[in-house]
């Protein structure tokens, strides 16, 4: 029998407005599971760069650990991202949170002349390199679009808008679909999802999760 695909999943922190999204986080392990598949997550061992009362929004006074507060959402079954070791996985997800342009860069601050942190920037480059099936959900996509704009990748937002031609200047190319629908760059092979950029209930995360996992096995069963 031939051996199911195995995913790392990267995690940002715990919380849509400063971390992880915990809906798609969460859609994502499960729709790995759902298709048979297992998985291991990884988040970078570095702080916060702010902490988000989720009650009001407000900037709260306080630091946090991004691995720390990513292993909520992985019950403690986490690794370092320093660990990951791309001959180890046929796949790799990016669920969405404000983290993911908080955190692994400073794209909410700073736009396309952002910093990528170094791990998840090498992490990104080492899956191309190795044809690991790359997988972003939400604002997370914007990290690949930077990360691999010399490829040209094909990525979504789920709308086009100043964002997405922001990052078309550097070489990305920006693909307009529906909610729970999947952009697949085969050449690159790179899938996105617009998850909550579009998404008004958790139904519709839920099934473009699955479509992004679907598609995602598709390439790697090539």
């Amino acid at each position: 029998m031939k051996k199911k695909p195995h995913f790392a999943v990267v995690l940002s922190g715990c919380g849509r407005a400063d971390g992880s999204e915990i809906h798609e986080a969460v859609f994502a392990l499960l729709c790995v599971e759902n298709m048979g598949c297992t998985y291991q997550c990884f988040a970078p061992d570095i702080k916060q760069s702010r902490v988000i009362n989720h009650l009001n929004n407000e900037l709260m006074n306080e630091q946090r650990n991004v691995l720390i507060e990513s292993a909520r959402i992985a019950r403690g079954n986490i690794l370092d991202l320093q660990e990951f070791n791309p001959q180890d996985f046929d796949g790799i997800i990016f669920p969405g949170g404000l983290g993911a342009v908080t955190n692994w860069c400073d794209f909410a601050e700073k736009g396309t002349e952002c910093t990528i942190n170094n791990s998840i920037y090498s992490v990104i480059r080492k899956c191309y390199e190795n044809k690991v099936v790359i997988g972003a959900m939400c604002i997370a996509p914007v990290l690949i679009a930077m990360a691999l704009a010399d490829k040209k990748v094909h990525f979504t937002l789920g709308a086009g808008g100043a964002t997405a031609q922001k990052l078309e200047k550097l070489g990305a190319v920006h693909e307009e679909v529906g909610v729970t629908d999947v952009c697949i760059d085969r050449k690159n092979r790179v899938c996105s999802t617009p998850a909550y950029m579009l998404a008004t209930n958790m139904m519709e995360v839920c099934q473009g999760a699955q479509n992004l996992v679907g598609a995602m096995c598709q390439l790697i069963e090539g």
